[in-house]
């Protein structure tokens, strides 16, 4: 839906189904419930989440047509998309998987092109600009720091992750010069991701994307200065909120540092991540945090020691194994928890950084898209699920306050 800073939507992520029949049958069932709650007389964007199937299902043209129909008749519309998972998302254990196929792949390479064709027909006809998040090129852990056997270092993945994703670049110059439609690929830091936080996003658009892509379109005849125009209008960020708070970054940094390095954001996901402090009552926080280790996703926990200093865990079975009284004073933990509660008995939430990530923005906007990305609801402890419609509304109701 259109707001004063942006247009608000939630991504579909939520919602299970693999293939388009089941997604699309969650989708028929679910959003006009949710837009009678929230955008009754307005119309109101989809955050659309395809899996790869999905995505080839819905480029068959009686599919899409079914579709676009169905979003006149729902007064609705789709304007970004979430192309970070390409399988299984639900009921399924996830895991590192979330990362595969990762960007050193054809596979991602065709599935993200796919998915910018269907994106340039859904978006609206006085739209003219739509962004599809994606994975930190690859998960951290399937690659060496170093070794006998270059092809198995982070140094490779990283270049051919990024020469993989100029083949989509092209994809999208031609939308572009043909429909008149600017898409751009938003790249999502996450924990253990190739990508982690604010510093690696950075070094990495400065230090692989710019210096591969000006030899790549030098050969295509654009000068530096062209490239680095399509870079920035094409290759952008994806700030998810939780991300960077599991990281200990104050969004006022993080927004500084993208605006002096020139590196735009394509949308903000807006999500709140658990964080527990251990300088009281240490036994009963770790006993709820307990209840948060589930086998579907990773749930990576960033913990903060007296001294500054952080140390990693890859999951959070892994920090309570080697939880130790008064080693950390505080866990921010990679769950997607609910956007309106703050307080989770014990526990408590990262949602200070969604108010002041809104506060930003609203003071000097550097996104044009919002996104609500709470995925999780499925494997909340039973004391924290209502009704997954009745959630969604809250949450966009929630951040509807805000702007």
């Amino acid at each position: 839906m259109k707001t004063p800073f942006g247009l608000l939507t939630y991504c579909s992520n939520i919602h299970p189904g693999e293939d388009w029949k089941h997604h699309f049958s969650v989708l028929q069932s679910s959003i006009p419930e949710i837009k009678n709650s929230v955008s009754k007389d307005a119309s109101m964007g989809i955050g659309l989440r395809l899996a790869n199937q999905a995505s080839i299902d819905l480029s068959e043209t009686a599919n899409f047509e079914a579709f676009q129909n169905w979003l006149s008749a729902n007064d609705c519309y789709v304007f970004t998309m979430n192309g970070f998972p390409y399988g299984g998302f639900h009921d399924v254990v996830v895991k590192d998987q979330v990362h595969a196929p990762d960007w050193t792949t054809d596979d991602r390479v065709q599935y993200s092109i796919r998915m910018f064709k269907l994106l340039a027909k859904l978006l609206p006809a006085d739209m003219q600009e739509g962004g599809i998040s994606t994975s930190p090129l690859s998960y951290r852990f399937w690659w060496k720091v170093e070794s006998e056997n270059p092809l198995e270092t982070l140094h490779h993945a990283t270049t051919l992750a990024t020469q993989n994703m100029l083949l989509v670049l092209d994809e999208l110059i031609a939308i572009k010069q043909a429909t008149g439609k600017v898409l751009h690929l938003d790249i999502e830091p996450e924990p253990d991701g190739i990508l982690e936080n604010s510093t690696e996003f950075i070094t990495w658009y400065e230090d692989y994307l710019r210096p591969i892509a000006i030899e790549y379109f030098a050969k295509k005849g654009n000068s530096t200065e062209e490239t680095l125009a399509i870079l920035h209008t094409h290759i952008q960020l994806c700030y998810d909120v939780c991300h960077f708070a599991v990281s200990y970054e104050k969004p006022e940094v993080v927004v500084e540092k993208l605006a002096k390095a020139n590196i735009a954001v394509g949308k903000i996901q807006i999500s709140s991540a658990i964080k527990v402090d251990f300088t009281n009552d240490a036994a009963t926080k770790l006993k709820a945090i307990a209840q948060y280790d589930e086998a579907s996703y990773l749930h990576q926990v960033i913990a903060r020691k007296a001294d500054g200093t952080f140390e990693k865990y890859q999951d959070l079975n892994l920090a309570i194994e080697d939880y130790q009284v008064g080693k950390h004073e505080e866990w921010r933990v990679h769950f997607h928890v609910p956007l309106f509660i703050e307080q989770y008995g014990e526990l408590s939430s990262t949602q200070s950084d969604i108010v002041d990530t809104i506060a930003i923005h609203k003071q000097k906007p550097f996104t044009n898209h919002l996104e609500i990305e709470t995925y999780t609801w499925g494997v909340l402890p039973p004391e924290v699920q209502v009704p997954l419609n009745e959630s969604i509304a809250r949450e966009v109701t929630w951040v509807k306050g805000l702007l």
